[in-house]
């Protein structure tokens, strides 16, 4: 989609430390109901569009010129259909709308796991951190008790703070709110950490948040003060650090309780009515719980494909997909280097071609050039292991998806004899199904160590694939699939939603924590203005996708390729 807002990414010049942000890797996160084995990728539309990546392919360099436009680009991409999301919950008649027009008509806030939405409302240090070194003790004279305040590094603690001893009474991890606009998890965390010159594996947090988004997250980190951490607002654009508080313990993936979203819809065609049916249903019936289209890559070769080659132990396959000549927009550098690759064979030759040897095809290269081609396996683990992962995860998401379409098409959104439930994990019989609801149900991501329904697909999809069901450990352990359950369908809470209408298409529509603490207005809106959007409100448990719920309200694809087509055709 077409950006619409200048973005600034990270950090002001002049500010100490001050480099481009291009550090590596991306963690992974497992889904809820996950078993060991098949991380999921984000806590679902809480991150970013590529996972694990190094670079992203064909990613150009400072003053290179579009081939084409990203409208071009994107007729290759895929579409809804493409990934096996097909069915919806509600017969309700579908609108127009578009979605992210602007990074902020897509606000995230991460729920933590006592249920509070959090907040970025709070700027100022905790009290004890004004006096660094500072430990008290409490001591007894004549009877009387008085609290002694002293430094517990003497004078070296006053002359050089930062490099005091960390005081026994105050906990190893700062735990700070991150808000951030326009980022990513990763790369914010990059950035502090070349700021406060840390590996970022010093860092935790729950999960990963959306790029294209607003987002306010919670992160915790290793013996770094929260003085240092604020001192870092003075250098940062588009990132903002608060809420400082000291804890034993660092953050875990997966420990949030879900995300609550913020999100605009531009330019509605639906009337007033078309918007209470469709929000009253994703309120009390909910939506299909799809992994979302960010699941899949935006390029013209889907990663579903690369997982089902290196399940199939195909590894010809595996590097001709990643390295063949491709259609769609591309940098110039990208093209010479599969063009190369597809004249050569000679991983040395087309290596020369890339100008930046970490996107993902450069390190395949790298590792051929390594190993030899005879060596594909050795070769491929160049990739971070994330990246190696999204692949396969992203081909049990397509099943996962094909399966569930499959289902609700052929017995519609009731329990049925041989549906999955969790509690106690084991099929319906017909007596069990008729005191079931269709939200009890789940589907499993394909596995060594999981059911199936007793109706059928699974067998029948896997094989016409080159796959056998009932053997999905692989000849390298990290590829053996587990698999995992996902509910069926899923109910968000704290739905609420109004139509508002407004003028000047470039403002932002929703009032920001930033803007909050800056004392800034929140947007006014017009009851006559020359535009509509729809803004919702709704929490999400981890791992389900917001653009899903979006796509139930609005019946519309919600794929990068569809979506700017609207938007071509809104600014034209």
């Amino acid at each position: 989609m077409a950006e619409s807002e200048p973005v600034q990414v990270g950090e002001k010049r002049g500010c100490p430390e001050d480099e481009k942000d291009d550090t590596p890797s991306k963690k992974l996160r497992v889904e809820k109901d996950q078993k060991n084995g098949s991380p999921d990728r984000h806590d679902g539309d809480g991150e970013g569009e590529r996972e694990g990546e190094e670079e992203p392919a064909g990613k150009a360099s400072d003053g290179e010129e579009e081939v084409e436009t990203f409208a071009d680009m994107m007729k290759h991409g895929l579409t809804e259909l493409d990934v096996g999301i097909l069915k919806y919950v509600s017969d309700h008649e579908g609108f127009s709308g578009i979605l992210k027009e602007r990074y902020s008509d897509f606000v995230v806030h991460e729920i933590s796991k006592q249920g509070k939405i959090l907040h970025l409302d709070d700027l100022t240090l905790p009290p004890e951190t004004h006096y660094p070194g500072l430990e008290t003790k409490t001591e007894e004279k004549e009877g009387r008790k008085f609290i002694v305040a002293y430094h517990a590094a003497g004078k070296k603690a006053r002359a050089a703070p930062r490099k005091h001893s960390w005081p026994k009474n105050r906990g190893s991890f700062c735990h700070f709110v991150l808000y951030k606009e326009n980022k990513d998890t990763m790369d914010a965390i990059n950035v502090l950490s070349k700021f406060l010159r840390l590996r970022p594996n010093m860092f935790s947090y729950m999960g990963t948040k959306d790029k294209r988004a607003i987002t306010v997250q919670e992160i915790a980190v290793l013996k770094i003060t929260a003085e240092r951490l604020a001192h870092l607002n003075k250098c940062l654009i588009n990132l903002k650090l608060g809420n400082f508080c000291y804890k034993n313990h660092p953050l875990k993936l997966g420990e949030l309780q879900g995300n609550h979203f913020t999100v605009i819809i531009r330019n509605i065609s639906g009337t007033e009515d078309q918007v209470l049916q469709a929000m009253t249903s994703l309120k009390q019936t909910g939506f299909i719980n799809y992994y979302g289209m960010q699941r899949f890559g935006t390029t013209a070769v889907p990663t579903q494909q690369v997982g089902k080659a290196i399940l199939k132990n195909n590894w010809k396959e595996v590097v001709d997909l990643i390295l063949k000549p491709r259609p769609g927009a591309e940098k110039e550098f990208m093209v010479r280097c599969r063009e190369e690759w597809a004249k050569t064979q000679d991983p040395e030759a087309a290596l020369k071609k890339l100008p930046n040897k970490r996107c993902v095809e450069g390190q395949l290269l790298r590792g051929l050039s390594m190993y030899g081609k005879k060596n594909i396996v050795t070769a491929f683990e160049m990739l971070p292991r994330n990246n190696r992962l999204m692949y396969i995860h992203s081909y049990q998401s397509v099943v996962w998806n094909t399966m569930v379409s499959r289902r609700i098409e052929a017995f519609g959104l009731k329990a049925v004899e041989g549906d999955l439930v969790l509690k106690g994990t084991h099929a319906l019989s017909a007596e069990e199904a008729e005191s079931c609801s269709i939200h009890d149900i789940v589907m499993p991501l394909p596995g060594f160590d999981v059911i199936y329904p007793t109706h059928p697909g699974y067998r029948e999809l896997l094989s016409a694939d080159g796959l056998d069901i009932d053997n999905m450990r692989h000849k390298v352990r990290d590829y053996s699939l587990a698999g995992a359950y996902r509910r069926i369908l899923i109910r968000p809470t704290d739905v609420s939603w109004e139509v508002i209408q407004y003028d000047d298409p470039r403002i932002s529509l929703v009032h920001s924590d930033v803007e909050i603490l800056e004392n800034k207005p929140a947007p006014v809106f017009n009851k006559e203005g020359k535009y509509r959007a729809l803004r919702m409100e709704f929490s999400l448990p981890p791992s389900t996708y917001a653009t899903m719920a979006i796509r139930e309200v609005l019946k519309l694809d919600t794929s990068i390729k569809k979506q700017t087509q609207l938007n071509t055709t809104w600014f034209n």
